[in-house]
């Protein structure tokens, strides 16, 4: 049982020991081990079971004193619930019910129940309950609660961030049936130029058992042609025949990747779901094969009823990935990510939930989902800065695929070209299983990688003479080139070349987005957008010009340059309607000459065969960021966009434009060996005393004025007096003001993270009990991937 820290009425705060003592109480009672999870109808009846003998276990004089349930909210508050249980109800942990919060109709999970009733509180009654069976099962409640104490948020929270938005709202976990589609033993013809239509019918035959119309929309078909052959009496729906990974094609059961010598070398060095819980830290260079023994892993240790996780960094990398997946696994794959619509994300929820053997890829938020049989979890680009999330519930998908392995007993695999120093360091500590990778897949050879001095040399829309030049010669063999622009916009400022004025955003301490196609100035950070003028709107001069380069400029220097040659520009406003990255995607991989003008979207896991050349505009920018970790993104930036030229059997070549090619990070670089750039960081992050040698933490305070925010963070500062524990600040943070919020931060740098740890929550707990000012909000960041 929970042990109250803190009560006010009916809510009850909790204590990291108090839930872990919880925890192994459910742990200790439960029948089965977490790699071999209960069904649904057994943790039912046994929670009927222990209800029912606790209730006939009551004294008959004390038979009024009700069953107490306590109930977790999806609320920022770090408190539980208690309501009465009715007699007609039987609640079992995880389990979605309906409850009174307020005036309002609230939807909660079940934490604990027959806990002790507060003394002299009336509690309201549990309303109802959603479902009969547990919405989230025992071991993704022990994930889930131990993500709350580590990252310091709201269990309620957490708990709630495992379903989807529907059954977030309370909606019934109910998703709607999948419509297939089968051909009918009917002579009718069609019409000479009906060619759409036959390629339909000759598909579905194809199919005996029928297909899902997805399958049927994915391969080129319409709704308007099935619809069109249906009128006519050649096809029919059907109801969904069984599980659909149950009628896999056998030409696709029989696939296998095949494996290079090296490539089987390093597939051999990782864990084994026989070896149990184990992590592999699987290091291969741009290009040489990485997915291929993620596949052949797959195909050789995953059972027909076992579910598999595979965690990719950003959506724009799905469909690509899922594409390969589904060649070798059919319809067993699954997605999931946040361009889904609430009918998507249900059902592929359910089908985690009620164990059919899927194999879901997914961005980050897939780690947290219901998996009820999982036997292996890989993470690729495990080093990108995007599995960790921003706000709210500050988690580290990377991070909770480790330890989520650790409590199914099974194999993690953690892939990069370039893995995160905390990755490298945890398999020179011995904690994770070093495979190496070191040469590229087939005839391919890494790139040569030169860097560009641009000082004092003229320059197009931030490109020199030789590297348009290159680009030139490129196009001219046939061949792709790519430019890697690291700003969307045309321009990141505009300028008045006589009064000097810079527009600059109103409620950000930063300058506007000068967007010439949408004729738009936007701020990058708080969305804030005004029409572009033409004059200065201080001193209204003609000479209001864009200063520096985005995509859209490059764009337009390039288009200019090689009129005959289509310039595709990837960028988030570029690939904002659904379906156009695959539309780009296709577009390059036909092989016809082009140039890519892109962002870091260009950089990940990406695979041009006919790309032969990458142009770097401007690689100076994280070399003298006050960010400790600035120097291992930007060398992580550069390896993989460097990584996207010569893939295919044409060698490739990397120029790197830079005022600073003498520095000795660059220069570095070019050699192309990343273990020894990581080994030369490692020891500058030991030597500064920063992670992965220290524990950090970081207090965030936003409010309507610097004063506000500073103040709060001066009153946290004397509860951080610790051994062991040193402070930074408060300062105000690198862009103080955005969305008009004043920011302020306060960092924690400990030599013990469990000391850390406990600090931390009884921290939050005395700030939960402090009466905030209006217009304050503080939160707190662990194992920050910005410390700006």
């Amino acid at each position: 049982m929970f042990e109250s820290i803190e009560k006010t009425g009916h809510n009850h705060a909790l204590s990291a020991t108090a839930r872990e003592s919880y925890l192994q109480i459910r742990l200790q009672a439960s029948h089965t081990l977490i790699s071999d999870p209960p069904t649904e109808a057994s943790l039912l009846a046994s929670s009927q079971n222990r209800t029912r003998k606790n209730r006939d276990n009551r004294n008959p004089m004390e038979h009024s004193v009700p069953l107490i349930a306590r109930i977790a909210l999806n609320r920022p508050l770090r408190r539980l619930f208690d309501y009465i249980v009715p007699e007609h109800l039987e609640l079992i942990p995880g389990q979605r019910v309906q409850v009174p919060f307020g005036r309002q109709q609230a939807t909660g999970l079940v934490v604990q129940t027959g806990v002790e009733p507060p003394p002299g509180i009336t509690l309201k009654p549990v309303t109802a309950v959603t479902e009969e069976w547990p919405a989230l099962p025992e071991e993704t409640f022990r994930l889930l609660s131990w993500a709350s104490d580590y990252y310091q948020h709201p269990l309620g929270e957490c708990l709630f961030t495992a379903l989807p938005p529907g059954l977030r709202r309370g909606n019934k976990a109910e998703a709607k049936k999948a419509e297939w589609w089968r051909t009918l033993d009917n002579d009718a013809s069609l019409p000479a130029n009906a060619h759409k239509q036959k390629a339909l019918i000759d598909w579905l035959r194809h199919h005996t058992n029928g297909a899902p119309a997805t399958d049927i929309i994915k391969a080129g078909f319409s709704r308007t042609q099935l619809n069109a052959l249906r009128e006519k009496g050649l096809i029919e729906t059907i109801s969904t025949p069984g599980a659909e990974t149950d009628h896999e094609a056998p030409e696709i059961l029989a696939r296998h990747p095949v494996l290079s010598s090296a490539q089987a070398l390093a597939a051999d060095e990782l864990t084994t779901p026989g070896e149990g819980f184990g992590a592999s830290l699987l290091y291969g260079i741009t290009g040489s094969g990485k997915t291929e023994i993620y596949l052949h892993y797959l195909k050789q240790h995953l059972g027909a009823r076992d579910q598999a996780l595979i965690l990719v960094p950003e959506i724009n990398l799905t469909p690509q990935t899922v594409a390969r997946f589904e060649h070798y696994f059919g319809r067993r794959i699954v997605v999931w990510h946040s361009a889904l619509n609430d009918g998507e994300r249900l059902t592929t929820w359910l089908k985690v939930r009620n164990g059919e053997p899927v194999i879901l890829v997914g961005t980050r938020s897939a780690v947290l989902l219901p998996f009820t049989n999982l036997r292996t979890i890989i993470v690729d680009e495990e080093h990108d800065s995007s599995y960790k999330q921003g706000d709210g519930f500050r988690y580290s998908g990377r991070d909770l695929a480790v330890y989520r392995a650790h409590l199914n007993n099974c194999p993690v695999i953690l892939g990069s070209a370039t893995p995160s120093l905390e990755s490298i360091h945890n398999a020179k500590q011995d904690k994770y299983r070093l495979a190496k990778l070191e040469e590229r897949a087939g005839a391919a050879a890494p790139p040569m990688v030169s860097l560009l001095d641009i000082r004092s040399r003229p320059l197009e829309g931030g490109l020199s003479r030789p590297a348009m030049n290159a680009i030139q010669q490129t196009l001219a063999r046939g061949e792709q080139a790519l430019v890697f622009v690291n700003r969307r916009g045309f321009a990141p400022v505009m300028m008045c070349f006589d009064c000097g004025h810079m527009v600059e955003c109103p409620r950000c301490d930063t300058r506007l987005t000068y967007h010439r196609r949408d004729r738009a100035m936007r701020c990058h950070h708080c969305d804030y957008q005004t029409a572009a003028t033409e004059h200065c709107p201080k001193c209204h001069s003609a000479a209001f010009k864009p200063l520096g380069q985005g995509t859209e400029r490059t764009e337009e220097i390039l288009t200019t340059a090689f009129p005959d040659t289509p310039v595709v520009r990837v960028d988030r406003d570029s690939t904002q309607r659904k379906g156009s990255i695959q539309s780009i995607l296709s577009r390059v991989n036909s092989g016809k000459p082009c140039v890519l003008v892109g962002t870091q979207m260009l950089a990940k896991g990406h695979d041009f065969p006919n790309v032969t050349l990458v142009v770097v505009v401007n690689a100076d920018g994280g070399l003298f960021s006050v960010d400790f970790r600035a120097p291992e993104q930007l060398i992580q930036t550069l390896l993989q966009v460097s990584g996207r030229a010569g893939r295919g059997t044409k060698p490739g070549k990397v120029l790197i434009q830079t005022c600073h090619s003498d520095h000795p990070l660059l220069k570095t670089l070019c050699e192309g060996k990343y273990l020894d750039i990581a080994e030369q960081l490692l020891k500058e992050r030991e030597e500064g005393q920063f992670p992965p040698f220290r524990a950090m933490a970081i207090f965030r305070a936003e409010a309507d004025t610097m004063e506000k925010s500073l103040q709060v963070l001066d009153s946290i500062k004397p509860l951080t007096n610790s051994t062991g524990i040193e402070t930074w600040g408060p300062l105000p943070a690198m862009i103080a003001r955005r969305a008009d919020k004043y920011r302020a931060q306060l960092i924690l740098n400990a030599r013990n993270r469990k000391h850390l740890n406990n600090l931390l929550s009884g921290i939050c707990q005395e700030l939960d009990q402090r009466k905030r000012p209006p217009g304050v909000k503080w939160m707190i960041d662990v194992d920050p991937q910005e410390t700006g």
